[in-house]
């Protein structure tokens, strides 16, 4: 069982995926989003889906810090509601504060230049938002062997 996560941006939408056993996330692409391509971002993501095959859609949820919601994360929650509608998948929003800072610091950390960073950074917000749901929801491998 697959998921995707998604770290959903003004201009492009970072774009994550477990392995099958739901343990690791790894970046697969940013693809363009915001008002200006709304149908390229869901074709694309309809594209993804069919070939992963994700049983559910992790979408990164912009709370602000008192854990509130402001008008991106309105935004945000109308976007997912659209991949729900379009691909049919459950769609799970999952907090996603600091993403964006700790993959910034990630990439600095790399010494990664900072044109890279901004041609990448939405991948990797992907990438924790997911990794944290992985990390909070782990997956129960089912073996022929007796449960100790």
């Amino acid at each position: 069982m697959r998921w995707l996560g998604l770290d959903v941006g003004t201009k492009t939408i970072g774009v994550a995926v477990s392995d099958e056993l739901g343990f690791t996330a790894q970046g697969v692409e940013t693809i363009p989003s915001g008002d200006e391509q709304p149908n390229v971002s869901i074709k694309r993501l309809k594209e993804l889906i069919e070939l992963y095959q994700p049983s559910q859609i992790i979408v990164g949820d912009p709370k602000n810090m008192n854990g509130s919601t402001g008008p991106r994360a309105e935004s945000i929650h109308r976007f997912a509601e659209r991949i729900e509608r379009k691909t049919g998948l459950p769609v799970v929003l999952w907090d996603e504060r600091l993403t964006t800072v700790s993959a910034e610091q990630t990439l600095i950390s790399a010494d990664v230049s900072r044109k890279k960073r901004k041609q990448v950074i939405d991948k990797i917000a992907a990438v924790f938002i997911l990794q944290s749901y992985l990390d909070a929801h782990p997956q129960k491998i089912s073996g022929g062997g007796t449960d100790e």
